[in-house]
């Protein structure tokens, strides 16, 4: 992978929680790479989240990445509310612990190595990066379901 990296993401549950799957496609000076895997018990969040995680972890080296994510939670997470979760020791506004803190910790700590572009697109709307996010998801979910969904 070169220093300029396209990263699309997407998650999945079948039920919520329930069987969960994610997905990451990345691309980079021609060449792809395709990334997924699922998990018994989950939520479609933190799919989501760990998309992300997954895709950033991969990188070998520092690189100017665009993130591409159908999540607003990801998203606004990251860039806007994740600052105050932090000045206010993981806790809400309402004063509640954050929900998945510990992939938004792990999200910070892999984010802060790479230079990241936070893009929202709408999902299931003809992204080609989106959509192939979306089937690497899902199989994903088939993975962890031997292959059989509801």
């Amino acid at each position: 992978m070169g220093h300029e990296v396209d990263i699309y993401t997407d998650g999945a549950c079948k039920g919520n929680p329930g069987v969960g799957g994610w997905g990451a496609l990345l691309e980079s000076a021609g060449k792809q790479k395709e990334l997924f895997g699922g998990e018994l018990l989950t939520t479609n969040n933190r799919m989501e989240l760990l998309a992300v995680i997954r895709a950033l972890e991969s990188l070998k080296r520092r690189c100017e990445v665009r993130v591409h994510t159908d999540s607003k939670y990801v998203q606004m997470g990251i860039t806007e509310w994740i600052h105050n979760w932090k000045r206010r020791a993981w806790r809400t506004a309402g004063n509640k612990p954050v929900k998945n803190e510990d992939l938004w910790r792990e999200l910070d700590a892999v984010s802060a190595q790479h230079q990241i572009q936070w893009l929202w697109v709408k999902g299931h709307a003809g992204d080609p990066g989106n959509e192939r996010a979306d089937q690497l998801a899902n199989q994903g979910v088939e993975s962890m379901s031997g292959g059989v969904t509801q």
